[in-house]
């Protein structure tokens, strides 16, 4: 047993943890390997067991032994012999030229590969590149440089990803966030995890997450799109977050096959994701093609129950052109509402992006200019429905280290929590949100969330907003937010202008010469136009320097 006060073995003490859940919630999912590498591993002496861990937490699979120190584990070949008897380290590995030249320094390749020393000038990369061709085997280490040093190679590697699959869900994490959320670089909010909730339910479950993320990673290895669907296969899942991540694959071979020209192909993909791009990708793909009515027989459907405000916004922009190529009527449009617009011309600071040029320009002490982009009115609504995002339903949390719900992007998300959401959001109509708000920030400064950014919102910016923006103003916001959270988190105006005197304000897109309004961002200001709310758009031009 380790002593509560022996801090240096930290991270053994954290991974012992994470064992522990692992075998408290998914006992029934793990396979016979998997549950005796745990009973092993537990079994192991604390050396064995620290040198482990300190592998795993390590860029590998490879490890000279001489790079190995580590005073708490004492003698390195000591804490390694058990692991070699079980096979979870070998000494004896085949390394590539590559992983040779990833090993040693510059004068180690000079002194074992002579080829190099008629390219001292050149570096490590060069000499890879020249040296490939000659050396397209694979030796130990021995070989290659005969009593150079002692090499320890990780073969555990692939059955402990599957266990911090199992801890954190997802691959991205890995066990620094103990150490991160220890020394409070992270902080994370208290969320109470019931046994029962866990991110996987199946072991088929986590299989297709592992064939997901292997197709996925050879995509982004620049496989051909007919390969990756080979290994894909018929793949389908009723996991809701394995659907979505095989749609966005689809979606992604899809863009791959439609850039290389292969549009029937790319059509044929679309159809079957139900990523949220992917029925106007199709759209376009058929009007390529040609195809021009079933694209408007789409493009007319789809407009019926849209996905999203973007596909609303790209169908409407697709259709007129469909109409034209069938001699049909052009569908009436209602004329955009127009959002005021301002020039100024400016001297081009030489560090100072556009929007800090234009915020230095118009600031006043009396009306002062933050630039806040998409921060300050997610922060708000953060503040306001701290509760409801940090709900602890069954597969929104399921394990410690989590800056936001896992179905933060679902379809279902506001339904699960409506409840929740609507005791939040009626704080705007009697009046107590500012309270609600601070309070909040005081209480959970700091703490990772998906829509607060601590970094912006001071506290003289919130006390600000708060005397300055309408309640209404605030809830049509948070509304259109809760209508489609990955999409409406972005494409805010840049600026936002205070006058505290008169308790208004006024939003500002600022753009710089040659640059356009984005899509989301005509959204966000159509929007805002609608609800009767101030904003502009800043056209910026430098001044010429004599």
């Amino acid at each position: 047993m380790l002593s509560p006060l022996d801090t240096s073995l930290y991270y053994l003490t954290n991974f012992r943890t994470a064992l522990a859940w692992v075998t408290g919630r998914y006992a029934d999912l793990l396979e016979a390997g998997e549950q005796a590498f745990i009973d092993e591993f537990l079994a192991l002496p604390t050396n064995a067991q620290a040198l482990l861990v300190r592998l795993l937490m390590r860029k590998g699979p490879h490890f000279r032994a001489s790079k190995l120190s580590y005073v708490e584990i004492g003698d390195i070949g000591s804490a390694a012999a058990p692991l070699l008897e079980r096979n979870w380290l070998i000494d004896d590995a085949e390394l590539s030229l590559n992983e040779l030249f990833a090993l040693l320094r510059k004068d180690e390749l000079l002194a074992c590969l002579p080829e190099t020393l008629g390219m001292r000038s050149r570096n490590k990369t060069e000499w890879l590149e020249q040296l490939r061709t000659h050396y397209p085997q694979v030796r130990p280490l021995e070989q290659w440089s005969p009593g150079l040093d002692q090499l320890y190679s990780l073969t555990i590697t692939p059955l402990c990803d599957r266990l911090r699959l199992l801890f954190f869900g997802n691959l991205a994490q890995d066990w620094s966030e103990f150490v991160l959320a220890e020394l409070g670089i992270y902080r994370y909010e208290n969320v109470e995890i019931s046994a029962a909730s866990r991110g996987f339910r199946s072991r088929r479950d986590i299989d297709d997450y592992l064939h997901l993320r292997d197709c996925r990673e050879r995509h982004e290895a620049g496989l051909d799109a007919s390969q990756v669907l080979a290994a894909l296969g018929e793949f389908s899942s009723d996991n809701p977050y394995l659907a979505a991540r095989h749609a966005k694959l689809l979606f992604q071979l899809g863009r791959q096959l439609e850039r290389e020209g292969k549009l029937a192909a790319a059509a044929s993909l679309y159809a079957a994701s139900a990523h949220g791009e992917a029925r106007q990708r199709q759209v376009r793909a058929l009007e390529k093609l040609g195809d021009y009515q079933t694209a408007h027989t789409l493009a007319c459907t789809a407009l019926e129950s849209p996905r999203n405000a973007a596909e609303s916004q790209a169908l409407e922009r697709i259709l007129p052109r469909l109409c034209r190529q069938l001699g049909l009527v052009r569908p009436l449009r209602s004329p955009a509402l127009a959002t005021p617009a301002f020039e100024l011309e400016l001297s081009q600071p030489p560090e100072l992006s556009v929007e800090w040029a234009v915020l230095k320009h118009l600031h006043e002490d009396q009306a002062p200019v933050f630039y806040v982009e998409n921060t300050l009115i997610c922060s708000l609504f953060g503040l306001l429905c701290w509760d409801a995002i940090f709900a602890p339903l069954p597969g929104a949390f399921f394990h410690p280290f989590q800056a936001g719900p896992a179905d933060l992007h679902a379809a279902d998300f506001r339904n699960r929590r409506q409840a929740l959401l609507d005791a939040c959001l009626s704080r705007l109509d009697d009046g107590s949100y500012a309270q609600r708000m601070r309070a909040t920030y005081e209480t959970k400064f700091g703490i990772l969330s998906p829509f607060v950014h601590w970094e912006v919102l001071t506290p003289e910016l919130l006390e600000t907003a708060l005397l300055c923006l309408p309640a209404a103003h605030l809830r049509a916001w948070f509304e259109r937010l809760l209508d489609d959270i990955r999409a409406n988190r972005a494409g805010m105006p840049d600026l936002i202008q205070f006058w505290p005197g008169e308790r208004r304000y006024r939003m500002i897109e600022v753009k710089g010469p040659g640059d356009r309004l984005q899509d989301n961002q005509k959204r966000w200001l159509a929007f805002c136009a609608e609800h009767s709310m101030p904003v502009e758009v800043c056209y910026v031009r430098w001044s010429e320097v004599l």
